[in-house]
């Protein structure tokens, strides 16, 4: 079971691809994108603008959209808002085949599902625009610029007060230092 569809990211090529090549249909994307992904949580709509070109090949996508995200705050996990910059480049190849449409063969390296132009001719920007979004959402979101983090010990969030914990605790790689500096200190006490 894959994303649910949106109708706003589905488009209808038929004209283009029957097109000569270089011709462009321009779109305004707005979009409400609940349902792309159960772990992306969108806050805001999906916007931005498309223009599909036709190629010798089938339909490039390109545009930019951007999208407010909640997000994990990388530091102590709360929530967090992470806006979202998408830039889309991508070509499209057609199931069927118009007999007046003149179209290179795909190269088998190219061949992606995600990519592929129904044989209703629908160009669906759903699968793209979800792993789009996931590959440009910024692992460094903050929940805000001071954020002290989790304490590595007790997992306590260190926003909402100090810990409790010993902070005097000895990383075990470091401990035959620690004892070469109590000896130390012991020496010099009893040389007092």
């Amino acid at each position: 079971e894959g994303p649910i569809r949106v109708a706003e990211m589905l488009y209808n090529v038929a004209q283009l691809l029957k097109a000569p090549t270089g011709t462009e249909r321009r779109y305004d994307l707005s979009a409400e994108v609940r349902n792309l992904d159960p772990d992306l949580e969108p806050i805001s709509p999906l916007v931005g603008s498309i223009m599909l070109m036709r190629t010798s090949q089938g339909i490039m996508v390109t545009g930019r959209l951007r999208i407010t995200l909640q997000m994990a705050c990388h530091r102590c996990l709360e929530p967090a808002v992470g806006e979202v910059e998408l830039d889309l480049e991508e070509e499209f190849h057609p199931l069927a085949h118009f007999g007046e449409a003149s179209l290179d063969e795909i190269p088998e390296e190219e061949y992606d599902e995600a990519l592929l132009i129904d044989e209703h001719h629908v160009l669906d920007l759903t699968e793209v625009l979800r792993q789009g979004l996931w590959l440009s959402a910024p692992m460094d979101t903050l929940c805000r610029p001071d954020c002290a983090g989790l304490c590595p010990r007790c997992g306590g969030n260190r926003n909402l007060g100090e810990c409790l914990c010993d902070e005097t605790a000895v990383d075990p790689r470091w401990a035959a230092l620690q004892t070469l500096l109590l000896d130390e200190s012991k020496s010099q006490e009893r040389s007092d």
